[in-house]
């Protein structure tokens, strides 16, 4: 079997009207039976969305008389230009339970909470205000709290002895 070359290229859309662009693109991709591999709306990408394609006149073709499609870039992009818009960054979770936290956004924002929980699977912590008078589990986004101080009861306190 041999294998074909796939190119990225970026297709202008009026801003707000990615998804329906979307659904059309896609639709159209099908039912003409283009090859058109991928469609990508990477987060935070406002009028734009990508298409993985075998040449520019495959992403032209799908992308023809598609509602709020302005137009296909003529040059093909290179993968490593966007692989922050594709790829998840991993990031080092430094929040464990009964760390002492600043709630940074929201309407929480300035209190102090003890972490209950920790669920790095989803980003989310459960949280408990230390200024309440019940105290109301919160789950928040990691993004949401910085640690102000560790708990360290579980560490071992001693130091090197002579």
């Amino acid at each position: 079997m041999e294998e074909t070359k796939s190119q990225l290229f970026g297709l202008r859309t009026t801003a707000n009207r990615e998804d329906q662009v979307m659904d059309f693109l896609v639709s159209n991709v099908q039912k003409k039976k283009i090859e058109v591999y991928a469609v990508i709306r990477p987060h935070g990408s406002k009028g734009y969305i990508y298409l993985e394609a075998k040449d520019l006149q495959s992403a032209e073709l799908a992308a023809a008389n598609v509602p709020y499609a302005r137009g296909v870039l003529e040059r093909a992009i290179n993968y490593d230009e966007m692989r922050h818009m594709i790829e998840q960054e991993q990031r080092e979770i430094n929040i464990i339970k009964n760390d002492i936290v600043e709630i940074i956004s929201g309407p929480f924002k300035r209190e102090k909470a003890r972490v209950s929980r920790v669920d790095k699977t989803k980003d989310e912590v459960v949280v408990e205000l230390l200024e309440a008078a019940v105290p109301i589990p919160m789950t928040l986004k990691l993004d949401a709290v910085k640690v102000i101080r560790r708990d360290t009861d579980d560490e071992d306190e001693t130091e090197d002895v002579d």
